[in-house]
């Protein structure tokens, strides 16, 4: 297993609340690693510190905020041209425990069908699962793996799942050479929702391994910010994340049609409310740069690591 190379890319963003940990936890794994941190011009002390303290690591500083897709794609660039066979990507806020990511290559190489293979998430105490993991392991998305952890009656062996987010995947270097990296399309969140739909595309499952495991201390108070709470930015994610699936033939004009007719209910019924917002989704359709998102797409259906 030792013979196995694994770049691990973490973008990091004003994150002294946790790298140290984040870091440390890596240089403990039973498995050696490359580690690849793309800085994305934090104002904080992070870049100093990781310098001062972790010179072992390969630093990328930006001079401005890529957005999470693109920092990890130039960490996941760098790490193919260094030969790896797996990408470990992994939240600045979370952390691993010595053998998770070893559990992960060798559940991997058995079923090798899995593009990505994530472990399960703890909360940063480790006292529970990581809530929105949680849910994303529930019945209708992860088949029977609450089950089986009741009953201990747990597989060792590779769950299947409909959607994990990406604060910690191991990617194997046949999956980014067919998939690619992240689509530019997305700045920060829905990156991870739409590399699921590619490497669906691609013919690559996504899955849990129990017998892995991280920690994720994600503040609860980042989820209530703009990228959570605005309508608007709600609303905008959610066309380009439809637009951006390569297995969907959904088009603009079929959204078009949609919000006129709404449009047209609301003015019958003199709904003012409605209105409004119906006025708003339609100019949130004309802002949408168009060409670029189905220039992306169709580049996402091209078997070739794409956006690398």
């Amino acid at each position: 297993m030792k013979d196995k190379r694994v770049g691990v890319v973490i973008v990091t963003f004003n994150g002294m609340k946790w790298i140290e940990k984040c870091l440390a936890s890596l240089m403990d794994s039973t498995i050696p690693l490359s580690i690849i941190v793309v800085d994305n011009n934090s104002t904080d002390d992070t870049v100093s510190f990781i310098k001062n303290n972790f010179n072992n690591v390969l630093l990328f500083e930006q001079t401005k905020n890529l957005g999470f897709g693109k920092a990890n794609n130039l960490g996941i660039s760098y790490a193919l041209r260094q030969n790896v066979d797996f990408v470990f990507l992994l939240n600045q806020d979370a952390w691993i425990e010595r053998d998770t990511i070893l559990n992960l290559i060798v559940a991997y190489q058995k079923e090798p069908q899995y593009g990505i293979v994530s472990p399960m998430h703890l909360n940063g105490r480790g006292d529970a699962l990581d809530y929105k993991f949680s849910l994303y392991i529930n019945p209708s998305r992860c088949k029977n793996i609450y089950s089986d952890i009741y009953l201990k009656s747990i597989k060792t062996t590779i769950y299947e799942a409909d959607f994990v987010n990406a604060a910690a995947w191991l990617i194997s270097r046949e999956c980014i050479e067919k998939v690619g990296g992240f689509n530019p399309s997305f700045f920060h969140y829905g990156e991870d929702d739409n590399y699921i739909q590619r490497i669906k595309f691609h013919s690559f499952k996504l899955g849990v391994l129990p017998t892995s495991t991280i920690f994720h201390d994600r503040d609860t108070a980042l989820h209530s910010n703009i990228y959570f709470q605005d309508e608007e930015v709600l609303y905008q994610r959610s066309l380009v994340l439809k637009f951006s699936d390569p297995s969907n033939n959904y088009g603009f004009q079929s959204e078009y049609k949609i919000n006129f007719l709404a449009f047209a209910r609301s003015i019958v019924f003199l709904n003012t409310r409605a209105i409004k917002k119906n006025i708003l989704k339609i100019r949130i359709l004309n802002q949408l740069d168009k060409e670029n998102i189905l220039k992306n797409k169709n580049e996402s259906k091209k078997i070739k690591p794409s956006f690398l």
